[in-house]
């Protein structure tokens, strides 16, 4: 059967990608996009099955009115997909006050709004799937990503948590943490206000330089992660949180690993606070 699809952040790279995997097996797609006619060409090859709407994540109010759009438009949806965002890179304290609030306007309110727009639709209907794009980096760090992490962990705490209150009345919250994908993601990143002489000598420096030589490996290929995170939120049973890419489990995989180490060297300094 014809899936309803509503998909932020569709007019590039892994967005792109699920919206013309989703169009070309015959869904019906509500996408939404920042520059209005990057999916003329899909808009062309399926005028009667997508919906192209230009989309501001950090307008929040456009989010609700986009959905309940969307929503009349295909007469409900199966599945929301929440892509859209972008990278802040720098050291910390080299962003600006008003860097770090754009950026976790769109990559965490963003989606909040989004995901509480949407639900009142699939509460009403009794079923529904959303898919939340994270990252590796909502359960590991790196240098120069303080804040897309905080926006990746918030997110994923935020899914986290929803999961649990929406799963009895039939819907689905499914987290997927790609690692790096072969997509144009890195030149879209917005460099922080500052740079720092100290921080040229550390890590920081380090990942700086690396990613502006293009030195980064990226091993995700956007269209098998599309076919994934698609598969994924088809099946009856879905996981809440979906890894993609070989470099992502690797470093999770590690970073879980570590956590653990550090649990569990504190079980009894832990218990000697409990009270007597």
């Amino acid at each position: 059967m014809s899936q309803r699809w509503l998909v932020t952040g569709a007019g590039r790279g892994l967005g792109r990608a699920i919206t013309q995997q989703l169009l070309a097996r015959g869904d019906h797609v509500a996408a939404t996009v920042r520059q209005l006619d990057a999916l003329d060409d899909l808009a062309r090859q399926h005028p009667d099955r997508l919906i192209v709407r230009q989309l501001d994540m950090a307008d929040h109010a456009a989010i609700r009115a986009t959905v309940d759009e969307a929503v009349a438009a295909l007469g409900g949806l199966d599945v929301v997909a929440s892509n859209a965002g972008y990278a802040l890179v720098g050291a910390a304290e080299e962003a600006s006050d008003e860097q770090i609030a754009a950026h976790l306007s769109v990559n965490l309110l963003g989606p909040i709004h989004l995901i509480r727009a949407a639900l009142p639709h699939l509460r009403r209907q009794g079923h529904g799937r959303i898919v939340q794009v994270s990252s590796e980096n909502g359960q590991m760090s790196l240098p120069a990503l303080s804040c897309y992490q905080a926006a990746k962990w918030g997110i994923e705490g935020y899914c986290e948590s929803v999961a649990q209150e929406v799963a009895p009345l039939g819907i689905q919250m499914i987290i997927v943490e790609p690692g790096r994908i072969a997509t144009a993601f890195d030149r879209s990143s917005v460099p922080a206000q500052t740079q720092i002489d100290d921080y040229q000598r550390t890590s920081v420096g380090n990942l700086l330089r690396l990613h502006a030589m293009g030195r980064l490996p990226r091993l995700g290929d956007p269209q098998r992660m599309a076919q994934a995170i698609i598969a994924c939120a088809d099946s009856t049973s879905p996981p809440l949180r979906l890894l993609l890419g070989s470099d992502a489990w690797r470093n999770v995989e590690r970073a879980l690993h570590a956590r653990m180490a550090v649990l569990d060297g504190q079980r009894e300094s832990a218990a000697a606070t409990d009270i007597a």
